[in-house]
């Protein structure tokens, strides 16, 4: 079996989520769904058919992140050193066409969120990093098309 890499916050942010929906929203969905039958005929109650819904998202949900962390490898980069590219660091980046700079840590697929500046090491852009050492070009293709940018930097 194969094991996925996740960072020590991303196991726990995803640990957490779990706890929530286990002990929060089952028992939440639980009690609407008994109360939407007390409202009588369930063929054209909307209460229940809604919070039966809501009981599948919540029930598949907690199977997925049970999955998730059952199949998952907890890697500390805290106390390995910077001097390249691995999994769990951040890198700032300049993009070499439009001189932005981006700073991303390079996380597992799992916890992967482009808003939050986390970019999985299975992307493009994260597979072309891996490896390299500050002041390296990197050049990969992205669904956009060709992106070329420079490691500026590489921390923790």
């Amino acid at each position: 079996m194969v094991r996925t890499p996740i960072t020590k916050e991303g196991y726990n942010r995803l640990k957490k989520e779990l706890e929530h929906l286990e002990k929060i929203e089952r028992p939440a969905v639980i009690q609407a769904i008994a109360e939407a039958r007390g409202h009588g005929d369930l063929s054209e109650n909307a209460e229940y058919h809604a919070a039966k819904e809501r009981q599948g998202h919540i029930e598949s949900r907690i199977q997925h992140l049970n999955k998730i962390l059952a199949n998952s490898e907890v890697i500390d980069c805290t106390n390995i050193p910077c001097d390249k590219v691995i999994f769990g660091v951040r890198v700032k980046l300049i993009n070499l066409d439009t001189d932005e700079e981006v700073v991303y840590q390079l996380v597992g697929p799992e916890e992967s969120n482009i808003q939050e500046s986390r970019i999985s090491i299975s992307s493009p852009l994260g597979r072309a990093l891996i490896g390299k050492t500050k002041g390296d070009e990197i050049e990969f293709r992205s669904p956009s098309g060709i992106k070329n940018y420079e490691l500026m930097d590489i921390f923790i």
